[in-house]
């Protein structure tokens, strides 16, 4: 059972994001503040989710929050910033657009950094723990997964529309055989024998 609130705060912010561990594509965040009433008895952890139930989840959560937003941060940037720092930039990115201001902020994982002055708890596993963190990631989750079936009609070779970009044997027989596409993460090793491929 997930619980609602952290901190005992009104306002608190969930956030979370997807794709860190892609080869290629975007990492997308969200934040969601939740009303003290909210319920769905699907609502849990993305991961634990099937496509179908994210999918039913995401309008439901946009719209019984308080407030949400969702960033992309896209594969240049990833590789600019290195991809802990995007997860945080895009986390902060998002909260910086969310209708309504945080007075506290859970954060799923073990990395943040502060966002203006508003206090703040990093939890480990925490989307599987509160439900604000819980919908951010199906938010987080159900964008990225948009976004990467979109660019999968133009590179349908590398099957985004089912590897959503993770490291799958088949998405890197992909990359060995028509080599790395624009979207496609510099910065991260596409292929054990990466030193032998250029880019």
């Amino acid at each position: 059972m997930l619980n609602l609130n952290y901190s005992g705060v009104t306002l608190e912010a969930g956030t979370d994001e997807a794709g860190r561990g892609c080869l290629s594509g975007p990492v997308v965040a969200a934040a969601v503040i939740l009303p003290e009433d909210f319920q769905h008895n699907l609502l849990n952890d993305s991961k634990q989710l099937s496509e179908k139930k994210r999918q039913e989840l995401r309008p439901y959560i946009e719209e019984h929050a308080l407030a949400y937003a969702v960033s992309f941060i896209h594969h240049e940037e990833v590789d600019e910033l290195n991809v802990l720092q995007a997860s945080i930039t895009g986390m902060h990115r998002s909260l910086e657009q969310l209708s309504t201001q945080p007075e506290f902020i859970i954060i799923d994982g073990n990395k943040f950094k502060p966002y203006k002055e508003v206090p703040y708890q990093t939890i480990v596993k925490g989307d599987a723990k509160f439900m604000s963190i819980a919908a951010a990631s199906v938010l987080a989750k159900t964008y990225r997964d948009e976004f990467m079936e979109k660019i999968h009609q133009e590179f349908p070779q590398y099957n985004w529309k089912k590897n959503k970009g993770y490291p799958t044997k088949e998405h890197r027989n992909a990359i060995r055989e028509h080599g790395p596409t624009p979207y496609h993460r510099k910065s991260f090793k596409l292929l054990p024998e990466q030193l032998k491929l250029k880019l």
